[in-house]
């Protein structure tokens, strides 16, 4: 029998097919538009972050940041890199949603793509359109299950709308598969990478992993429940949220003070 260093001399890896490998990466954020009355708190806004597409294939149309995987990296430098590269925007963390290889999903030819969720903090943020992207903007998300079944994730920024329908094909380990029946605007099998990472980071958002990230070191409960609320899009009442909250939170002897408000106390997450 051949050993292995005489067997790897006569293999080679151009006796077989390979794809190409691509990082996408769904970057969410959750942007505070102020109140002209001090009674009422800012109302927050989920986003995710797209770049409108430089070149062929899917010209001018918007898409997730991404691109191809490089020999001297991991798949997630990839990813980092990309988006960097892309947007201006470098994420302290990323998180796999799962892995996109249906035949035909990119139009250049066999192209598999592993998808990420970050979350981004509202004061790191500076997005420009950058490298092969002509643009980057932050669209605000809305993502729901009508009566019939059909998802519907919608996004806009300014006049402009992006509205995709997807069917629910299957769930395991917790996690939903979706199936893209109108691409309402974005390209590649994007709406469906969009519509899982956003079901990741809402099962996330549930036992308070996730949330975390949005925020600053020191925050105030009612900020903590607008981002919780905000991500799985649901309305909790305070008493309750402080209660479910209390084991993942510690007290400072700090407060927040504003004009027309009670001083309100600020908190960091328990390590």
């Amino acid at each position: 029998m051949d050993s292995e260093k005489e067997f790897l001399s006569n293999y080679s890896l151009s006796d077989y097919e390979r794809p190409s490998v691509t990082a996408d990466v769904a970057a969410f954020m959750i942007s505070s538009e102020g109140s002209d009355n001090y009674r009422k708190n800012p109302e927050n806004k989920l986003q995710i972050l797209l770049i409108r597409r430089g070149g062929h294939p899917y010209k001018d149309m918007w898409a997730l940041p991404g691109g191809f995987l490089q020999s001297s990296e991991t798949i997630e430098e990839c990813a980092l890199r990309e988006i960097h590269e892309e947007t201006n925007v470098m994420p302290s963390s990323i998180m796999p949603v799962g892995v996109f290889s249906k035949p035909g999903r990119d139009p250049r030819g066999w192209i598999i793509s592993s998808a990420y969720v970050s979350i981004i903090s509202e004061e790191s943020v500076k997005q420009v359109g950058m490298d092969d992207a002509s643009d980057a903007q932050w669209f605000s998300i809305s993502f729901d299950r009508d009566d019939e079944g059909t998802y519907h994730l919608d996004l806009s920024y300014e006049d402009i709308r992006l509205n995709a329908l997807l069917a629910e094909e299957k769930t395991r380990f917790g996690r939903t598969e979706f199936r893209i029946t109108e691409n309402g605007g974005l390209a590649f099998d994007h709406a469906a990478i969009i519509a899982m990472a956003l079901t990741v980071l809402r099962n996330e958002a549930k036992n308070y992993d996730a949330i975390f990230d949005f925020l600053p070191e020191k925050f105030t409960l009612t900020a903590l429940q607008k981002v919780q609320e905000t991500i799985m899009n649901v309305s909790v009442l305070p008493a309750n949220f402080r209660r479910m909250v209390s084991g993942y939170v510690e007290e400072t002897d700090e407060y927040v003070r504003g004009e027309g408000h009670r001083p309100a106390k600020l908190y960091t997450r328990k390590r």
